[in-house]
């Protein structure tokens, strides 16, 4: 899915227009590579499928020749040529200032008879979920795709084209603005199932063994669910509301299959929701676990103190200097021949009772009575 190291990015600032610009005003990001502009023209029987050099090619193509063109365009780092693909299909100019400014809100908006829709890709990096936002403009007879990063869903659109495989090269371009969006879609799911499966993984470490490093794991997980719920929860309130829209350019049988890509949509909406619960069950196991192991350390401290209290004690008091010639009252043991192996067994003595006594209470081993409350029979 991936395009390769080539243009391979993190996060970025997203560019933004000066306050009081004029509405639809293109600012260029620095950062991003230059666009590469694919042609793919097709009909039930004949496809093209070219690099374009030069926009201005393009008109050539928008004719009854080729009852379906798309154009892609992988990289958004010119607005010259942006601005004439736009000029081109009539994109509205605050249509592609939404597709300069990337990170946008998925969304769903028509402009005269086309629509434009702001879609996200996902794909688990070595480290990171990497996202890229897909601007897609749809018009009757022709498809017009933008991306700004390195990830590309569509090759199995394209492979679909070129082999002529199911119905796509039979209907329009309805059908396959359905299929790009379907494809968008359907990247979630190996992204769903690994986090899935990791999250399995740290409930077992959690469990098993609790530590800082894995607690972070499954917060880094939360935080990039995040990432996906706001991208795939406004995407299905586009598709909900390009299924309510009466327009005549989605044809019925294609809204059949655009039910189906609702369906997906909230499919993974439950799937992240269900996800981040269990993200959150794993934190609370976590505090738990933590607790509990906080509770164990201060019994064993608790018990080893009262243990050594009363010896402590009995060594407290006969390590007072009293003089004994003073006083017949000033510790006379201290003159006993037997004192020092009378406070050995003192404090023997004393050990012994702490000891049973805490086991009475169920604090030293298994004492089903201290637990239930009712005398043994």
């Amino acid at each position: 899915m991936s395009k390769g190291k080539r243009r391979q990015k993190k996060h970025r600032e997203t560019p933004r227009t000066e306050p009081g610009s004029s509405p639809g005003s293109l600012v260029l990001d620095p950062s991003a590579p230059p666009p590469v502009v694919t042609l793919i023209a097709y009909s039930d029987n004949t496809i093209e499928e070219k690099t374009i050099t030069d926009p201005a090619q393009l008109p050539g193509y928008l004719n009854k020749t080729w009852p379906v063109v798309w154009v892609n365009v992988d990289g958004l780092g010119s607005i010259e040529t942006i601005s004439a693909i736009g000029e081109t299909f009539k994109i509205h100019s605050l249509a592609l200032e939404d597709v300069i400014t990337s990170h946008q809100r998925s969304k769903l908006e028509m402009y005269g008879d086309n629509y434009f829709l702001i879609s996200h890709m996902m794909e688990l990096g070595e480290e990171d979920l990497i996202t890229e936002q897909v601007s897609i403009f749809i018009g009757r007879g022709f498809v017009v795709t933008f991306q700004d990063g390195p990830l590309d869903c569509f090759e199995r659109v394209r492979e679909r084209i070129r082999k002529h495989l199911g119905k796509i090269r039979t209907v329009g371009s309805d059908y396959l603005a359905y299929a790009l969006l379907d494809s968008v879609i359907d990247c979630y799911y190996p992204v769903l199932e690994t986090y899935g499966e990791r999250l399995e993984i740290l409930e077992d470490e959690i469990i098993e063994k609790c530590n800082r490093a894995t607690i972070r794991k499954v917060h880094n997980i939360k935080r990039e669910l995040l990432v996906m719920r706001r991208a795939i929860w406004p995407l299905r309130d586009a598709i909900s509301n390009l299924m309510r829209d009466s327009s005549d350019l989605f044809t019925p049988d294609t809204m059949i299959f655009m039910r189906d890509c609702h369906d997906h949509a909230v499919q993974i909406c439950d799937f992240i929701e269900t996800f981040r619960e269990l993200g959150s069950d794993l934190m609370d196991v976590y505090l738990s676990s933590a607790s509990n192991k906080l509770g164990e350390s201060m019994r064993l401290l608790t018990i080893i103190t009262t243990i050594c209290a009363p010896p402590t004690v009995v060594a407290g008091i006969y390590g007072m200097n009293f003089n004994t010639e003073r006083s017949p009252f000033n510790m006379p043991e201290l003159n006993w021949f037997y004192g020092y192996p009378f406070a050995l067994a003192l404090m023997t003595v004393l050990v012994i009772w702490v000891v049973v006594l805490l086991r009475s209470q169920g604090w030293l081993g298994n004492n089903s009575h201290a637990h239930t409350g009712r005398p043994g029979n």
